[in-house]
């Protein structure tokens, strides 16, 4: 259970965040949906506990966050952390070395299915191997909550439809909260269960997505197009 009390996080004169008060289920994947700058990335480093909210307060599981909740939350960033002159698996073995709840054999599960050699450096690996790699680092972790931010960015489309796809084996739905955030909104539609629409740091809408296709007879793509558009007609 995540949730998100009247938090807003302002850096200097400017927020990124504004008054926002979300709350997120146990066992469900949630998109969180925006154009680039929309507070996406926030969003998720707040639940991490990477930033502290200006104002109001973030909660996991009932725990306040701070900086210690890295034990309960995996982290995907959308940035490069590792270490160029490691091997992939020497970037596993560290991982492992870190984060208590790490799996090594799902993370090796994990690396033939994205298809890495785990003898390759690092410094070799493509923009779309290294994301690969990242996302084998956050699956492999056994914790509550999984915050994915841009995963599949880099990636190939003629293999993303098969990663996207294949997660749904690696996610332990009974235990874990999972939030993706991204604006690539139609290769995920069919992982998430509910959406949220984020536009300068608000969140515009939260809906189900099966109710999103079934009652007002759209994709989530056509829905964030309508919500946007009377978002600007108000």
């Amino acid at each position: 259970m995540i949730t998100i009390e009247n938090v807003s996080k302002k850096y200097g004169s400017e927020y990124t965040i504004k008054d926002i008060s979300i709350r997120l289920e146990k066992g469900k994947i949630y998109g969180l949906l925006g154009p680039n700058g929309s507070g996406k990335s926030t969003t998720l480093k707040l639940i991490a506990g990477l930033v502290h909210p200006t104002t109001g307060k973030v909660f996991v599981d009932g725990r306040q966050v701070s900086r210690r909740i890295a034990s309960d939350v995996a982290y995907l960033t959308e940035l490069d952390m590792f270490y160029a002159s490691f091997t992939v698996q020497n970037t596993i073995d560290f991982s492992a070395s870190q984060f208590s709840d790490f799996d090594v054999n799902k993370a090796e599960e994990l690396l033939k299915f994205m298809e890495l050699s785990p003898n390759k450096k690092v410094r070799t690996l493509s923009k779309g191997n290294r994301g690969r790699l990242k996302l084998v680092i956050a699956l492999a972790r056994k914790t509550p909550v999984l915050l994915l931010d841009e995963p599949f960015s880099g990636l190939d489309p003629m293999v993303r439809e098969s990663i996207v796809r294949g997660l749904l084996n690696y996610i332990d739905f009974e235990n874990q909260t999972v939030v993706i955030a991204t604006h690539e909104i139609d290769e995920i539609e069919s992982l998430l269960d509910e959406v949220m629409i984020i536009q300068n740091g608000r969140i515009l809408a939260q809906r189900n997505v099966e109710e999103v296709r079934e009652t007002d007879g759209l994709s989530i793509l056509e829905w964030m197009k309508v919500t946007f558009q009377q978002r600007e007609d108000n």
